[in-house]
């Protein structure tokens, strides 16, 4: 019975969290469009470029290999974010991580290899 009372214990901070990170944003939100100026005026509506008045559409369109090239980056980042707490670990997890952690590198170096010959990395 005690251990049940630590497990509603911890969910219970949990929630008293998760609470407070959805409460205090919509409160301090609500806050300011209370206590803020609203005075609509036409000179501020206008698109603001750096104190020139902007002359054509500001949409540009970019190239999706600057999108891919990113999403590729962040794809080995997050490796990086998952091979650091196994390297830390490394003494008390023992070989059976280890051959885990070659396989998810493996399948890493596979999608690189793969990002390669579709020359999804050619910056040009």
């Amino acid at each position: 019975m005690e251990l049940l009372n630590v497990y509603q214990n911890n969910y219970l901070i949990v929630f008293v969290f998760l609470c407070l990170g959805v409460l205090l944003p919509v409160v301090a939100l609500y806050l300011g469009k209370l206590l803020r100026p609203h005075k609509p005026s036409e000179a501020k509506l206008t698109t603001y470029e750096s104190g020139v008045e902007p002359f054509h559409d500001s949409r540009v369109q970019f190239n999706v290999r600057y999108y891919i090239f990113a999403l590729m980056f962040v794809i080995f980042d997050v490796e990086t974010v998952f091979l650091y707490p196994w390297a830390v670990a490394y003494d008390k997890l023992g070989v059976f991580a280890l051959i885990e952690m070659l396989i998810f590198v493996f399948l890493l170096l596979l999608g690189l290899v793969y990002a390669w010959k579709k020359k999804v990395l050619r910056w040009i």
